[in-house]
């Protein structure tokens, strides 16, 4: 099982009964994989905040919850958790956290160890899946019996990589149901004092079970005069190089057994961390007054592999620095991620380009505008940020004298997740004559993670949910509202031209599907070589299958459109000024 299958055959061997999540990489595979166990409720909610608070809900009604999110959706979500890390849990209460160490699919990285002790909230690490599987169901029990929230942290490679698990049958667990008790699930002054020592005691309680508790792994190398103290993945790392050193894994990372480690420091002459990422692990025992090193040989950011311990080891006189009798490697090319073939945003990018208009951008596949070929939006900061920051942008142009008009990039699923509030500051706080253009891409998917539903997927299935962008942008105060499909390419073309040279507030909704999602496909399109003057048109349009070849004949590169890769949107017939590019038919 990958890590993700094993947090969601922990769930439902607990006994889980709702788990909720906002899809973003690294945890979004978690919920599908609950789903099809068949039992209990799962959602998909439309921000983080949302669906922490769906499994605040279930746990005060006494049902075993499990919210899951990556490191920055804890950010959106923080506001409930912080306060409800002081109640009494009821049903169960399980976060899982996807951590990014390199920064593979994120726009920061950030430790959420940090904002678990930051909350007052137990922090379990597994180091592999079986671990991933059986700490899941340990954190359901550690929950009721501290009448806790409890947090995994997996981390990017642990979430998507294999290892042998062994399955057990679930456990039936009944809902408890709801008890009223406003003093507990009320955090109003009166009741807010007395919960402030009630967390205190319990974080206590749990470092004395932390003490006691099989989670935590100790390793003793006979002769050896260091002590490693490790957790997650790392502990494998480690293990591969077989130094000598004894190693302390921690299962419980946070609070940490103080007894069992004040004891056991005082048998080694060096004390080293591994951990990646910030030094959570080395701070906490150097508050304990433990003499210990960690980052002084082991990178803060990124991910630290074989190699990087077996530095830093060395570093620290623990290894011998071995000189390496292996060829020399050479680095893999990097291969940036391309938007797919028919992907309705490459039009509204290359009209962006075109027009060398100010681009806000945000969150989505179409963060992929920021890089070359397109490089058109040179901001992008948060999901729904792109509003909030046109706003402020444009009140600096205005003081500035500077007229030129500001686009906002939006897509559907970012625009329910965060962008209401700033799509409402934009309707109601902007000036008469302040040009700003919004522009939702209505895919009708969260396609960067894997074409999960949003409210506007109901125009591609049958819902009971039916939520128009333009009646919400309309209800909210937008006035100057527009809808395109942007595969009509001199239509879009026109409307770009037009909204963004208007005096004022407007807004462009593009509406053509995820072609990958929703494997839109009609008959592909093919160059006549003859007809071809080879002015790269259609190539400046970026579409994978477009490039320039050599025909018989031909002395000149005209362009090619490779018929398995085409969709057939057409936007590459539509930019020719010649005509050279023309649906296929049979037997062309």
């Amino acid at each position: 099982m990958t890590g993700n299958e094993s947090i969601a055959r922990g769930f439902y061997e607990a006994g889980g009964f709702l788990a909720s999540s906002y899809p973003g990489s690294p945890t979004v595979e978690i919920l599908d994989a609950i789903k099809s166990y068949k039992r209990g409720y799962v959602d998909w909610a439309p921000n983080e905040k949302v669906a922490l608070e769906m499994a605040i809900g279930s746990s005060i009604s006494g049902a075993r919850s499990l919210v899951s999110m990556k490191h920055v959706g804890v950010n959106i979500a923080l506001d409930p958790l912080m306060t409800f890390t002081q109640t009494s849990v009821n049903g169960g209460f399980v976060l899982v956290v996807g951590d990014d160490p390199g920064m593979k699919s994120s726009q920061n990285e950030q430790d959420s160890r940090i904002l678990a002790k930051f909350s007052n909230m137990p922090v379990l690490v597994p180091s592999d899946n079986r671990e991933a599987k059986e700490f899941t169901k340990d954190a359901f029990w550690i929950s009721e019996e501290f009448q806790t929230p409890v947090m995994i942290q997996m981390t990017s490679r642990l979430c998507h990589s294999r290892s042998v698990v062994d399955l057990e049958p679930p456990l039936d667990i009944e809902v408890n149901g709801y008890e009223p008790d406003v003093s507990n699930h009320a955090m109003i002054p009166p009741y807010t004092h007395k919960k402030q020592y009630e967390m205190n005691e319990r974080i206590e309680k749990l470092e004395g079970f932390s003490t006691m508790s099989s989670l935590n792994k100790l390793e003793e190398k006979e002769g050896a005069d260091t002590l490693v103290i490790t957790s997650g993945l790392l502990y494998h790392n480690l293990k591969e190089l077989d130094p000598q050193v004894s190693i302390l894994k921690l299962g419980l990372v946070y609070p940490l057994p103080k007894e069992q480690i004040s004891k056991l420091v005082k048998q080694y002459k060096n004390i080293i961390v591994l951990e990646e990422m910030m030094p959570f692990i080395e701070n906490e025992l150097k508050t304990m007054g433990v003499e210990c090193e960690g980052k002084k040989y082991f990178s803060f950011t990124g991910e630290l592999f074989t190699e990087d311990i077996k530095k830093g080891l060395s570093l620290a006189g623990v290894m011998q620095d071995e000189i390496s009798t292996e060829p020399e490697s050479f680095s893999t090319p990097e291969r940036p991620p391309l938007m797919c073939s028919g992907c309705p945003h490459r039009p509204v990018f290359d009209l962006l380009k075109k027009s060398k208009v100010t681009v806000v951008g945000d969150i989505g596949c179409y963060s992929l505008g920021l890089l070359p070929p397109f490089e058109v939006s040179k901001i992008n900061i948060s999901m729904g940020a792109s509003l909030g920051i046109t706003r402020g942008m444009r009140k600096a142009f205005n003081y500035q004298g500077n007229n030129d008009p500001i686009v906002a990039l939006i897509g559907d699923g970012t625009f329910y997740h965060s962008g209401l509030s700033g799509i409402v500051n934009l309707a109601k706080s902007s000036d008469k004559h302040d040009n700003i253009t919004v522009i939702v891409l209505d895919n009708s998917t969260t396609a960067m993670t894997g074409g999960q539903d949003t409210p506007s997927s109901s125009k591609y299935k049958e819902t009971d949910i039916d939520l128009d962008i333009s009646s919400v942008l309309s209800s909210l105060g937008f006035s100057r509202i527009t809808k395109v499909d942007q595969f009509d390419y001199q239509k879009t073309k026109e409307v770009f031209e037009e909204e963004i040279k208007h005096d004022g507030l407007s807004a462009i909704i593009t509406t053509r599907p995820c072609a990958l999602k929703y494997k839109i496909k009609e008959q592909h399109y093919y160059v006549n070589p003859n007809v071809c003057i080879g002015c790269r048109n259609c190539v400046n349009t970026n579409c994978p299958p477009i490039s320039m070849k050599k025909y018989s004949n031909n002395d000149k590169l005209k362009s090619y459109i490779d018929p398995d890769m085409c969709v057939g949107c057409s936007v590459c017939s539509q930019v020719c000024p010649v005509g050279a590019i023309r649906p296929f038919k049979g037997g062309q």
